[in-house]
Formats: structure tokens, C-alpha cells, sequence
């Protein structure tokens, strides 16, 4: 196998990781003010995120990094054809994190409550233009010779790639629901389980029409087989919470988002960035990516720093792994 494929596949495991872990940390923000009744209870939600939500947004800034290494080409025409998505999902990233160490910097409700419609906007939009870009990525954008883009800068909006961003924003939202069934205990526990069950059905279809398009427009027999395990798993996750078992849940999702990855980038291998104008001008794997002495010293970086990171996140979700509820949360303490 050669380079420019394991790190084609490794920047699909970035993305992979950015979706699962990330998505379940959006949507317990997108949860926040519909789940969350009383400040108390708002305060146990952002708690189960507390210790890993920036941690999980690592594996956004590493897939971003490895493809301007890897594939620089691929970087820069995506990004700068998907420009002003791109940073409004920066922006609205910002401005979460801001408002998760501010919100209990003063002991007033309208303070709190300000940073809390922050916190709920800036886990929206993210999603949104996620779901955007890694559609476009798949689905191409009208690139030249030269693989700039042609057209106006909303050219990676239209009806396939905001469904992409739609599938995205509903994994998440389940997926954050499961999360804090698995998470919470007493009442609210029961009202995210509740909530899970209820949008699992209808807010994973966009995902699963998602995955049908691209397997008639791009996919090749083989994504047939994530395709169907997609399908499967968000059936085994919806039995499992109706069963009480909120850890399969989310384990089924988990699987559910990786099977929907590897149809995803299955399909657009050996390409990473089609041109809807000409096949000719397709940014692929060989044409867009770097020296093969680049890829090999960042492939021995890899396998040094890789292991560390992923040994240090594991040991903090086990440090983190118990329920919590309204009885562990002290009362407000301001300076």
C-alpha cells in the first residue's frame, strides 16, 4: 500500500473520530435548553461534557493539520472553495468554547442564560458545516486545470451537500441524547432516553439518504457493505435503548457513524477532491498529495505521537466514565 493511500486513510480515521466524538459533545449542547429545565439541571449537562469537549475537538484541528501536510492541494482547494462555511463553523466554535469558561464566571441568571443560547448556536452550526464540507469533499466542486474553484463562493451549497449537513446535525443529535442517557441518571436520564428514542428514527434518515445518493453517484460494490452496517447499526441502536441498554446504544452508533465514513470515503477514493466540471481535473491522491519524503517522515511522527494522544484521551474518559445527576452539583460558586 503506498503512502499517499495509509494517509488518505488515516485523515478518513481524523474525520471518523471528529464525528463520533465530537458529535455526541454537539449535541448535548443542542440539548441544553430543551433537556435542561433549571439551571441546576444545565449545569449536569454541560458536566458530562466538562472534561472532554476540548479534547474531542482536537481531532478536527489534526484533521485539518494532516491534510495541509499530506495532501496540500486537496487543503487548499476545499478550503478555500468552501471558505465562508468554513468560517462561520470557526467562528461559531469560538464562541462555544468561550461560553463553556464563562458561563459560571458571575452568579446571574441572564449572564448564565446568554452564554447558554451561545453554547446552543455554536453546537448547531458546527455540525451544519461539517456536514457541508465533508459532502463537498466526496461530491466535488467545479475546480479548473489549475484547482480553483469556478463560480461564486456559495458554490458547495446546494441540495447534496445540505443534506450532508442536515445528516450530520441529526447523528448528532441523537448521538448526544444517547450520550446523556448513558451519562445522567434519575429523571433527566429518563427524559434524554425518552428524547433518544423519539428523533432516532426520523432524524438518522438524512444520513442514511445521504449514504444511498452517494453509493448511486460515486460508490463502488464493495461500500455496499458499510452502506447496509449503517442501516443495521441505527436498527440495533434504537432495539438497545428500547431495552434499556444505553452503552449499546451508543456503541451501535458508533458503529453506525464508522460504517457511514468508510462508504463515504470508499466512494470517493482514489479521488479526495472531484471536479464537477471535468474528470480531468479531479484533485487524487497522487496529484494532490506531497513528497513521498514528507508523507514518510510525518507517517514516523504518526506512530510516536499517535498512541500517546489516543492512551491520554482513553484515560480520561475512564477517570470521567461514572453518571452524574443534580445531586453532585454543588451550589453556584462565584468569585
Amino acid at each position: 500500500m503506498s503512502l499517499e493511500t495509509v494517509w488518505f486513510c488515516i485523515i478518513a480515521l481524523f474525520w471518523l473520530g471528529y464525528l463520533f466524538l465530537e458529535g455526541f459533545d454537539f449535541g448535548v449542547g443542542m440539548l441544553l435548553p430543551v433537556l435542561g429545565r433549571d439551571d441546576t439541571e444545565r449545569r449536569v449537562l454541560i458536566n458530562t461534557i466538562g472534561p472532554v469537549w476540548d479534547g474531542n475537538e482536537v481531532w478536527l484541528i489534526v484533521a485539518a493539520g494532516a491534510t495541509f501536510a499530506a495532501f496540500p492541494d486537496w487543503y487548499a482547494s476545499l478550503f478555500s472553495g468552501a471558505y465562508l462555511p468554513l468560517l462561520i463553523v470557526l467562528l461559531a466554535l469560538i464562541g462555544r468554547g468561550v461560553a463553556f469558561e464563562y458561563r459560571g464566571k458571575m452568579d446571574s441568571m441572564r449572564w448564565r442564560r446568554n452564554w447558554d443560547r451561545v453554547i446552543m448556536i455554536g453546537s448547531w452550526v458546527p455540525p451544519l458545516g461539517i456536514g457541508l464540507l465533508l459532502t463537498t469533499t466526496v461530491l466535488g466542486l467545479p475546480l479548473d486545470e489549475h484547482g480553483n474553484r469556478i463560480g461564486s463562493a456559495f458554490e458547495s451549497v446546494r441540495w447534496a451537500t445540505v443534506l450532508g449537513a442536515v445528516a450530520v446535525v441529526g447523528f448528532s443529535l441523537v448521538h448526544g441524547a444517547t450520550f446523556l442517557a448513558l451519562k445522567t441518571s434519575g429523571e433527566l436520564r429518563e427524559r434524554a432516553k425518552l428524547i433518544a428514542i423519539r428523533l432516532l428514527p426520523v432524524a438518522l434518515l438524512p444520513l442514511l439518504a445521504l449514504l444511498v445518493n452517494v453509493q448511486v453517484q460515486e460508490g463502488k460494490v464493495w461500500t455496499l457493505v458499510p452502506m447496509v452496517l449503517a442501516a443495521v447499526a441505527a436498527a440495533v441502536a434504537w432495539f438497545r435503548l428500547l431495552a434499556d441498554r444505553d452503552g449499546q446504544a451508543f456503541a451501535a452508533l458508533g458503529v453506525m457513524i464508522v460504517a457511514a465514513g468508510v462508504t463515504l470515503f470508499g466512494a470517493l477514493y482514489p479521488d479526495v477532491l472531484p471536479s464537477t466540471l471535468d474528470t480531468a481535473n479531479s484533485l487524487t491522491i497522487g496529484n494532490a498529495s506531497s513528497s513521498h519524503y514528507t508523507l514518510k517522515v510525518m507517517t514516523w511522527v504518526g506512530a510516536f505521537g499517535a498512541p500517546a494522544v489516543l492512551v491520554y484521551q482513553g484515560w480520561t474518559y475512564w477517570v470521567f466514565r461514572k453518571r452524574i445527576g443534580v445531586r453532585q452539583i454543588p451550589p453556584v460558586h462565584t468569585p
